[in-house]
């Protein structure tokens, strides 16, 4: 009944604006001129309220702003979101706060306005260092602007995460691993580095479906990429704690490693998922997308569209999925627990002779080469 508590209990909060759509992104954002905090903050607080009456007695971990770019929330409507989280649950004594934000919308006040509110961790979406490539991505800022945004962000906060993408139009190997080593070379503790892909429904989609986005990187080209990001950020000691995501010992994203290790996460805004154990049963949630109607949905006593009960097999497969994502892999046993059987021997036995996994002390993970293939790998051990 209680199996969250190994991942933890965090809160997701969307916030569904930005000040431009970038081809590549299929988040749920939108551009809007005229955005009225307060009204939004009300909405923020009353979904709170309404999660403290599923939720009560819990020990909040994290609390993470998403987007969309919640660096365009003031940081008085931060400021009440985390105080009504403070007054609904305990916070975790090494709570993590972050807020996502782009080097666009980055000025010093409102950064230190977000540390007074109590946010504690900033991750910058930075995307590439060259302009070319900039431009190319629909970012609306400069390489010269993410370098200073970042420096804000040092000044202000101990814990400073950027994403870049690879596997960009026209680039090389060589060209990715100089932007790597420079990335590097910055005062980080946490890098997203994820390759890029091609979504449909996205500007991106639609221009590769007409053969207008041209020269993307071949497959092996960008699995040589893969490889040489793990090799560069282990020269750096920044490992590779998930198959995205690179740190220093202790840097990790402690929100997101709740996704991975399968804890709760309530969602709340426009489009936010969550997953929440009530009454002993896991629950998948989802929230209206449009944030007109999320805002009405709200003000009618529930933002969310969705609240399904997970079955056993289905919430095994989740903690599946997720957790071979991380380097330190899956416990066996919690999953025979979740799921009523254990893992498939013979598929495992092939993975461990492929070199795609290892088991020890009845923990499963993937190895490098199966962190590269992992789709495969799932395959395989997904029980039909």
């Amino acid at each position: 009944m209680d199996d969250w508590r190994n991942g933890g209990f965090g809160l997701y909060v969307h916030w569904p604006f930005c000040q431009a759509k970038c081809p590549y992104c299929d988040f749920n954002s939108h551009v809007s001129a005229n955005i009225d905090q307060k009204a939004w903050a009300r909405a923020y607080l009353a979904e709170l309220d309404r999660l403290s009456e599923q939720l009560s007695g819990r020990v909040l971990n994290s609390i993470f702003f998403g987007g969309g770019t919640p660096s365009l929330m003031q940081p008085d409507t931060v400021a009440v979101i985390i105080e009504r989280a403070r007054e609904i649950w305990p916070f975790a004594n090494d709570i993590e706060i972050s807020l996502e934000a782009n080097p666009g919308s980055v000025e010093a006040g409102r950064f230190a306005g977000y540390r007074d509110a109590g946010v504690n961790r900033v991750s910058m979406g930075i995307q590439a260092l060259n302009d070319t490539d900039l431009r190319r991505l629909g970012r609306i800022h400069s390489v010269d602007e993410a370098r200073a945004a970042f420096d804000i962000a040092r000044n202000c906060f101990d814990r400073v995460s950027f994403d870049l993408i690879y596997a960009r139009q026209g680039q090389t190997l060589a060209a990715w691993q100089a932007e790597l080593h420079e990335a590097l070379s910055m005062a980080i503790d946490h890098l997203s580095l994820y390759q890029l892909t091609i979504e449909d429904g996205t500007a991106f989609g639609d221009r590769y479906a007409r053969g207008k986005l041209r020269d993307l990187p071949a497959d092996d080209t960008a699995a040589d990429m893969y490889h040489a990001t793990q090799e560069i950020c282990a020269q750096y000691g920044m490992h590779g704690y998930e198959i995205s995501n690179h740190a220093k010992p202790g840097a990790e994203s402690r929100h997101n490693q709740i996704y991975w290790r399968y804890g709760d996460y309530a969602g709340i805004g426009p489009g936010a998922h969550g997953r929440l154990t009530l009454n002993g049963v896991r629950h998948a949630t989802e929230t209206h997308l449009a944030p007109g109607a999320w805002l009405q949905a709200v003000a009618a006593g529930n933002g969310e569209s969705l609240s399904d009960a997970l079955s056993n097999q289905d919430a095994a497969a989740e903690y599946l999925m997720m957790g071979m994502r991380l380097t330190e892999g899956l416990d066996m046993a919690r999953y025979a627990q979740l799921s009523g059987q254990e893992l498939p021997q013979d598929r495992l036995k092939d993975l461990v002779e492929l070199g795609m996994v290892t088991i020890s002390d009845n923990r499963l993970c993937a190895t490098l080469r199966g962190r590269a293939l992992l789709n495969a790998v799932l395959r395989e051990l997904l029980v039909d």
